[in-house]
């Protein structure tokens, strides 16, 4: 979809700021959303498709305000509610200081921490090696990126679509973002990396010895005409 977290290559933002030996946690309320992300898994079945959609489902001056952990808190909340594994009058009664006792009527699905543990421990995989998808790309093939403007999640960036490249590697197959955040199932397909020379994307101010690479998926790649 196009929305505010789709930053790259906008103007006026600044710089970005750098802070030395940064922290993994700033304070023990984002380890908490660490951790509830983890067990979010097994009461709301999702991807890390579907829930990288709900960030981006985020008012975008909320979104521009709030904290990194900030955002992935509203997607959960917004996750858990649609599932029925919470209300929003639990969640403002939690918030105000109330009980933190479960509701009478518990999810059945609920998550023990060693699974959150074992979670957290392996990561998401999200290659499918087995998939039999035959390669349409190669090193040295001219493609332009899609110009599409999906109504959902997607990872090509704003930026690159109409724009030529060329391709320089084949990463493999992996799952389709798009279609997976929709659950609309897994579209395996390749996924290359892609050359942008900075001219083709930002015109003729940019370095021309300046390239950028992209890595896209094939859906979102067609061959470029002479």
């Amino acid at each position: 979809m196009d929305g505010i977290h789709d930053l790259g290559g906008m103007d006026g933002l600044g710089r970005i700021p750098r802070e030395a030996d940064e922290p993994v946690f700033h304070g023990e309320w984002e380890r908490g959303v660490f951790a509830l992300s983890e067990a979010t898994g097994w009461p709301v079945p999702m991807t890390i498709d579907a829930f990288r959609q709900e960030v981006e489902r985020m008012p975008p001056a909320d979104y521009l305000a709030a904290p990194y952990y900030a955002r992935w808190l509203f997607a959960l909340e917004s996750l858990l509610e649609r599932a029925g594994a919470v209300t929003a009058v639990e969640i403002e009664a939690r918030v105000a200081g109330g009980s933190a006792q479960p509701p009478a009527a518990a999810h059945p699905s609920v998550c023990r921490p060693e699974q959150a543990m074992k979670q957290i421990a392996e990561g998401g995989r999200y290659p499918r090696k087995t998939a039999e998808v035959p390669q349409r790309f190669h090193p040295g093939d001219a493609v332009v990126a899609r110009n599409i403007h999906p109504p959902h999640h997607t990872r090509l960036p704003r930026y690159a679509r109409g724009r030529r490249g060329e391709i320089v590697g084949d990463h493999g197959i992996f799952v389709f973002p798009d279609s997976n955040a929709q659950g609309s199932g897994e579209r395996p397909q390749h996924l290359y990396a892609v050359r942008f020379a900075a001219r083709e994307l930002w015109g003729p101010e940019a370095a021309e010895s300046d390239s950028l690479f992209l890595d896209l998926f094939e859906d979102y790649l067609e061959p470029a005409t002479p």
